[in-house]
């Protein structure tokens, strides 16, 4: 089946000449979001107003993506390695989701989004975690897009906490080491649930992966824009699934 999807969007000079094919869409779709700060910068703004901005681009992309038919759309929101920026930076960081989930919850609700987070609840300030934890326990019915913010989360972290856990099985018996495979890791990973993603995109020109999901990654679709956060369109996201559908995903054969 074939649909005209670019014209929920408006025709823009940006839009490529074949249409999406909604057969072929990647079924998990994770972003990095990066260039905040730098667009910001550029309009000798603080990097918060780069932030701020960015959240309004997460409203965006969240609806774009529900309109396409992505099932899993998953936002790195914040690392374990921001910690190490400036405090005050970081605290505005931590007011972000409590902001976004007070003015768009009601509107994910009614667009029967389910709300997930994949990250370490220790050292999320309160007023964060209560944010998130009602809006997944308000959207946990909702069958329509799952949207995975991944928020103090590190991937090596994530990796060496399921090697962990694998061990402490082994050590008590409940767990042989002939039994241990890909499903045995991917079971305790952060992401149990959500299947690996299709599309990885990542703004701002950067080109590496920011200790994000590299586990699921290993047969991801990598498409990278020199865009920065804030600016990412509708017909940019539209722009990634149109490239990822132009692949040819071999897993390794030929």
């Amino acid at each position: 089946m074939i649909e005209r999807l670019w014209a929920k969007f408006g025709k823009t000079s940006s839009q490529p000449s074949e249409p999406l094919a909604t057969d072929n869409l990647p079924q998990h779709v994770a972003i990095i979001m990066d260039g905040n700060g730098r667009w910001a910068k550029n309009r000798g703004l603080p990097r918060i107003a780069g932030h701020h901005s960015g959240m309004k681009t997460v409203k965006r992309i969240t609806m774009a993506a529900d309109r396409v038919g992505i099932k899993y759309l998953t936002l790195y929101a914040f690392s374990t390695e921001n910690w190490k920026r400036p405090k005050a930076e970081v605290d505005y960081l931590m007011r972000l989701p409590q902001e976004f989930l007070a003015i768009e919850l009601e509107e994910l609700i009614q667009n029967n989004v389910q709300v997930r987070m994949m990250g370490y609840k220790g050292g999320l300030p309160d007023h964060t975690l209560q944010a998130v934890e009602t809006a997944i326990s308000r959207t946990a019915n909702n069958t329509g897009l799952v949207l995975n913010f991944a928020l103090n989360y590190g991937s090596r972290k994530e990796m060496l906490g399921a090697v962990r856990e694998i061990a402490a099985a082994v050590q008590r018996g409940e767990l042989s080491l002939d039994a241990i495979d890909e499903k045995t890791m991917s079971e305790r990973l952060l992401s149990s649930g959500l299947p690996d993603p299709d599309l990885v995109i990542r703004t701002s020109g950067e080109l590496r992966l920011s200790n994000f999901m590299l586990w699921q990654m290993a047969y991801s679709e990598m498409w990278f824009t020199d865009v920065y956060w804030p600016e990412f369109t509708e017909e940019h996201f539209l722009e990634a699934i149109t490239e990822y559908q132009r692949r040819a995903r071999r897993y390794g054969g030929i």
